[in-house]
């Protein structure tokens, strides 16, 4: 694990080049792949998503269709591994693309908007337990939330790159360029928290691309706290 504990000055806060605005923003995660001509709508409504402020959107690439033709280079079998984990915490034979992952709680068909927009209204409407604050210094991030409900909570750090085009040439989509957006890169567990004592550390956050902080029962449950820095 690659971070340490750090008391939050008040004189570190104020001298911080940028703080986190809180809104209990949403957590949508797509298991996507670019192996998959099923995917390319779902990858275009998470464009669509990561514009709001109220949504971090989050593009996880699985490894899973790289044998048909063509090898995503975004795929990371870590990412195969977490859908994996989430299809047995709620007891499913199997995972699919594309398929978005809300709040860590809500499972739906990535591709079908009217089943996207219902879930993440009502996790909208259930809010977070708790309002992570982040702010960025140097090659770090001081990660922050007041105690609350007491669990097993993970802290995440997750990097992405905003935007990328491919030009792909072989397999379902050969011959199609596709764009795609918040393109997960690392996805890290740095922390485990109670939720009774305060949170307060610094972890490794190094490079200008944007930092996003999940706080989550476990790795596969309720996502219970959200906060990004772009």
């Amino acid at each position: 694990m690659r971070y340490f504990l750090a008391a939050l000055s008040v004189f570190g806060v104020m001298h911080a080049t940028q703080v986190a605005a809180q809104d209990d923003p949403v957590v949508v995660e797509l298991y996507t792949s670019q192996g998959c001509s099923s995917c390319p709508p779902a990858d275009e409504m998470l464009h669509d998503l990561a514009k709001r402020d109220d949504v971090i959107a989050l593009a996880l690439h699985v490894d899973y269709w790289d044998y048909i033709g063509w090898k995503d280079i975004f795929a990371n079998p870590a990412f195969t591994a977490r859908q994996h984990a989430y299809a047995r915490a709620a007891n499913a034979t199997s995972v699919y693309t594309p398929q978005m992952i809300i709040n860590g709680v809500e499972q739906v068909v990535g591709s079908r908007p009217m089943q996207v927009m219902d879930a993440l209204q009502a996790q909208r409407e259930a809010g977070s337990l708790f309002d992570l604050q982040l702010t960025r210094r140097e090659g770090a991030v001081l990660i922050a939330a007041e105690p609350g409900q007491g669990g097993d909570y993970a802290v995440q750090l997750v990097r992405y790159i905003p935007e990328e085009t491919v030009d792909i040439r072989r397999g379902e989509n050969a011959g199609r360029k596709l764009s795609y957006a918040n393109i997960v890169t690392s996805w890290e567990v740095v922390a485990e928290w109670d939720g009774r004592s305060p949170l307060a550390f610094e972890a490794v956050a190094e490079g200008d691309s944007p930092i996003v902080v999940i706080l989550q029962q476990s790795t596969d449950g309720p996502i219970v706290g959200a906060a990004v820095l772009r």
